[in-house]
């Protein structure tokens, strides 16, 4: 008996499973049923696009899923290679932590024992002790001139050469003078003596005695005249030869060989400025004043050094010498005058310098760098380093200070090591490295005098 053929269902046709369970008996049927019933069923269409995104779903799935299994696999490789950093820095972390906190690099210096001076500065001049503007005291026509401009001169020496020949004529002409009237001198003393004798016998009258004596006197006051103005002529000879009157240096010429020099020209010959010695005429505050005029009229020999205006080279010592009489009321200033032998002609006439008097030295006393001195509204002071490489504040009290120096009361003893570079992180019990220290020597206007320096 022969099965007939069934139809599927429209439920089966639906589903994946069914399609392919019953694709067998559908294509038992005849071509000419079987072809316009598949492919003019709607619900078949259907179900074959199912099939195909359903397909495709699942490449895309299981490229993911590969995708997913190498990177993870990349990852593995990865943390397996880092895992010896990451658990090393976690231990050295770890061991930091235990330890506490790094320790603050600074720079230290040390507290020693020297000597500061107290220094009273103040800008002056240099001015000479003498200036002379030399001028002919005769009246003519210059000849030589002996010497060049710039040139350091002695007392005494020639400088300029004016003709003397209209001198010496005069000279001549008294001289002729001075011979002539002795001569009658000598005749109104030999007419004296004659009378003097017949007087005694009354020979002559007593009048013409005192006559002759009378004419003798006259006679002796002409020669003196003569004398004198020959002294005159020799003197105005002597005076055409024009010397030095100090030793210092000569300025520019004002005057050419050839010009007729007037002894009444106010402007001069040459200027000649003495410059050894030489002094420095600088002020100080009024306050100052008592304990240097003290010292200065005991007898005391206060040292002054002249210093560059920058205060970085020092030019001449000398001592102080003197005082002004009084104190400038605009100011309250009163000038000083302290001299200089001058010997390298290093101080130059109206050169401005500054004069540093040295009123005490202090010896023996604590010493350390300013840079080291930390102040606040209420104290002074420092970081003291102690033996176990921790820091502590020290109220410190401060005395003089000398450019990069200065004196500590109170507070430090020579040989404490303090805090020089990097107190800004700084607290109290903080853990600290010292870092490279240099030695400071006291050099230049700015550095304490003694053994003072950085450790």
């Amino acid at each position: 008996m022969l099965d007939t053929p069934t139809t599927p269902t429209e439920s089966q046709l639906e589903t994946p499973g069914s399609a392919a369970k019953y694709s067998a008996p559908v294509a038992l049927l005849p071509a000419k049923t079987a072809a316009p019933a598949v492919s003019a069923s709607p619900e078949n269409s259907a179900a074959s696009d199912t099939t195909k995104h359903e397909q495709t779903r699942r490449t895309r799935r299981t490229r993911w899923l590969w995708l997913s299994l190498a990177v993870l696999a990349l990852l593995g490789i990865v943390l397996y290679f880092l895992w010896p950093t990451i658990t090393g820095a976690k231990a050295k972390a770890a061991a930091i932590a235990a330890k506490g906190p790094a320790p603050i690099q600074v720079v230290t210096t040390t507290a020693t024992k020297g000597n500061i001076g107290v220094y009273y500065t103040g800008l002056g001049a240099v001015t000479p002790l003498a200036t002379v503007t030399v001028r002919s005291v005769v009246s003519g026509q210059l000849m030589t001139v002996h010497f060049k401009e710039g040139d350091l001169v002695q007392k005494g020496d020639l400088l300029i050469e004016i003709d003397p020949r209209p001198f010496q004529a005069v000279v001549v002409q008294i001289e002729g003078q001075l011979i002539r009237d002795q001569a009658l001198l000598a005749n109104a003393h030999v007419d004296l003596d004659r009378y003097a004798d017949l007087i005694k016998s009354n020979a002559i009258p007593e009048q013409q005695y005192a006559t002759q004596l009378t004419l003798v006197t006259q006679d002796e006051g002409i020669v003196r005249n003569d004398q004198g103005l020959l002294d005159a002529a020799k003197l105005n000879v002597t005076y055409s030869r024009i010397v030095s009157p100090v030793a210092g240096i000569v300025g520019l010429r004002l005057v050419d060989p050839g010009n007729i020099v007037q002894s009444s020209d106010t402007n001069g010959m040459v200027v000649i400025t003495q410059i050894q010695p030489i002094s420095v005429i600088f002020p100080v505050g009024e306050d100052q004043i008592p304990s240097i005029l003290r010292k200065l009229r005991a007898g005391q020999s206060l040292p002054v050094d002249a210093w560059d205006r920058e205060l970085k080279n020092k030019l001449a010592s000398g001592t102080l010498s003197t005082a002004d009489n009084e104190i400038d009321q605009t100011t309250g200033t009163l000038k000083l005058r302290a001299s200089f032998d001058n010997a390298n002609r290093a101080l130059f006439p109206n050169q401005f310098v500054n004069a540093r008097l040295l009123e005490q030295e202090k010896t023996g006393v604590t010493l350390l760098p300013s840079a080291a001195i930390q102040r606040n509204t209420n104290d002074t002071y420092a970081y003291l380093v102690k033996p176990d490489s921790t820091v502590t504040v020290r109220i410190i009290k401060t005395g003089t200070t000398e450019g990069d120096q200065t004196e500590i009361t109170s507070g430090l003893s020579p040989g404490d090591k303090v805090v020089m570079t990097g107190v800004d992180k700084l607290q109290e019990g903080s853990k600290v490295a010292v870092g490279a220290s240099g030695v400071r020597g006291s050099s230049g206007a700015n550095g304490a005098k003694g053994s003072t320096g950085i450790q």
